[in-house]
């Protein structure tokens, strides 16, 4: 005779019973609605784990076999050493990119960027985490930080698309998401606007720190949408470390190459 709660085998036919609707109730949304790309806008057949990105701008978003400069980022040919970052005085460790910033990856960048890009950047930090994902894991952060937008400029974009990467990266590797762990305190110009050489003025002091008592000791992972110099995110690093931070690492979807 068997011993099994009889309350328990109730609750796993009503489980399976919940999964079969839901299932069904996904294919009639589909059927309905179909799922479009995120990027190219064309019809899916279905989702991946929740990536609505075709399998032609996933490999176009997501080129393999390029080799990055663990320290900067920076495109690097395999077994070469890096001249971009090899004199600089970096307050990070490591930068993780998804990518150059070229092409269709530059593309989703700027249009993450626009009021609309919500989706777009879900995705896209999906698609992070599905190439990333385990390298990201094996650096073993405690949190995730996203590099804030000042609030003037909020009002006016809408999303800080770097917030939304993080949720993602959070998910994907198991750590809280720190949404506030960093403010921006005054409005900065747009670094892409500015010389290499002004971008540094431009973002120091530009930070602060929140939440301090949860980043005392962590190690930290800085999530931002492109790095090119490095500077934005050299100063939100700086002020995690001040804070406590025993280190810092880089996540970001685009790499682009410094221009001197």
């Amino acid at each position: 005779m068997g011993t099994g709660s009889p309350v328990v085998g109730v609750q796993g036919v009503v489980g399976r019973i919940g999964l079969l609707a839901k299932s069904c109730l996904d294919s009639l949304n589909d059927l309905i609605f179909p799922p479009r790309c995120a990027f190219c806008s064309d019809d899916l057949a279905s989702s991946h784990n929740g990536l609505f990105l075709c399998e032609g701008c996933q490999q176009t978003l997501a080129i393999e076999g390029r080799s990055f400069c663990p320290r900067c980022g920076a495109t690097v040919a395999e077994g070469s050493e890096c001249r971009q970052c090899r004199t600089a005085r970096l307050q990070f460790e490591f930068v993780v990119p998804l990518g150059s910033y070229v092409g269709e990856l530059r593309d989703a960048v700027l249009r993450m960027k626009r009021p609309t890009g919500e989706m777009l950047a879900a995705n896209i930090g999906r698609l992070f985490c599905l190439h990333c994902g385990g390298l990201l894991r094996e650096r073993r952060p405690d949190v995730v930080v996203p590099v804030p937008m000042h609030w003037t400029r909020r009002l006016a974009r809408g999303a800080n698309s770097p917030d939304i990467v993080a949720e993602m990266i959070g998910d994907c590797v198991g750590v809280p998401v720190l949404s506030r762990g960093l403010v921006r305190t005054r409005a900065t110009l747009p670094q892409k606007d500015l010389p290499p050489k002004s971008r540094v003025a431009n973002v120091r002091g530009a930070f602060r720190a929140c939440q301090q008592e949860r980043l005392k000791g962590a190690s930290v992972l800085l999530v931002d949408d492109i790095v090119t110099t490095g500077a934005t995110c050299n100063e939100a690093a700086r002020i995690l470390r001040a804070a406590g931070a025993s280190r810092v690492g880089v996540a970001v979807i685009a790499r682009a190459e410094r221009a001197d």
